[in-house]
């Protein structure tokens, strides 16, 4: 089991990875319906890779499935259910559109939303204590301490979380975001639930004093974050969402955070995917792990919705 020592930092970066393993099939497959449907179900499924979980009409099929952003090259997870899955999809559907175009838009958004008025610079927003552990920090990755001077927390933050695992192995062309666009190929179509600006605005407006910590905490535990993702990623391949829901949602003791960053998201999309379910059609949609994970989920806003939600695998 992962150890939640050091969570709230932990928690908050892994939160963007995931925000941001072998499967076998199913033994018995329960098809969840629309209507008076309450809860969400788990039919007598091998617990042999990611989860995946399914929503189903007369007419439409959805598909739910929790990636991760980011992921050692080794890792084998696209098999059985869920690429029998994507492979009946009409659609697929992530959290952003996985474009060139796309990431050449975020970084320019980074540079115009992310920084600092002329005169500031990171490092004077910080007390003495909160400081050196951020120095200490950088150093410790091989990274000047003036590298981010000119950006907003947040920018560091993100970059804090990610540098420890990119120095080790992991790398975001074999994410799963970035499998599943080359497995469905270029003929099937695509959509986004959300746009960069947004994403970029969720951290952009977090109020200073959320952002703040965001970073000194991070910045506290890089050591241990290759260590704590490692495990993390053995979770999701073996499909232990219970295990997954506990590091990502309840380390997220910032509020502020934490509604901005899951909760918020999570009933757009619920009411999203409700909406969809009333047009035919079979649809993949894949989003971070940690959205599909805890009693705040995609799947238990939809459960208010009155929906079914069934896991395949």
């Amino acid at each position: 089991m992962i150890n939640l020592k050091s969570r709230y930092a932990e928690g908050i970066a892994l939160a963007i990875l995931l925000t941001l393993p072998a499967c076998t099939r199913s033994k018995q497959r329960q098809a969840p319906v629309r209507g008076t449907g309450v809860a969400v179900e788990t039919a007598e499924i091998d617990k042999g890779g990611p989860a995946l979980w399914q929503l189903t009409d007369e007419d439409t099929t959805i598909y739910l499935f929790g990636t991760v952003h980011v992921l050692p090259e080794d890792v084998v997870w696209y098999k059985g259910v869920i690429a029998k899955a994507l492979g009946s999809s009409d659609r697929l559907i992530t959290e952003v559109m996985l474009t060139q175009e796309a990431e050449t838009q975020s970084q320019q958004l980074v540079m115009s939303k992310g920084l600092l008025p002329t005169g500031t610079s990171l490092r004077s927003l910080l007390d003495e204590h909160q400081k050196t552990t951020y120095e200490t920090a950088m150093a410790r990755l091989g990274v000047s301490a003036a590298a981010f001077d000119q950006f907003e927390p947040w920018v560091a933050s993100i970059n804090l979380a990610m540098l420890p695992l990119l120095q080790q192995g992991y790398d975001p062309n074999t994410g799963v975001e970035k499998v599943l666009e080359a497995k469905a190929g270029p003929d099937m179509a695509r959509g986004e639930l959300e746009t960069i600006e947004f994403q970029i605005s969720v951290f952009d407006e977090l109020p200073m004093e959320s952002q703040i910590k965001f970073l000194v905490e991070t910045a506290a535990n890089v050591d241990s974050m290759k260590t704590t993702f490692d495990a993390l990623v053995v979770e999701w391949g073996e499909g232990d969402v219970e295990s997954v829901g506990k590091l990502i949602n309840l380390s997220l003791t910032d509020p502020v955070i934490a509604e901005r960053l899951l909760y918020a998201r999570n009933r757009n999309w619920a009411e999203w995917i409700a909406g969809r379910m009333d047009a035919p059609g079979t649809i993949f949609i894949a989003v971070g792990a940690g959205h599909l994970a805890g009693d705040k989920s995609v799947q238990h806003m939809l459960k208010t919705r009155g929906f079914t939600v069934t896991r395949v695998q």
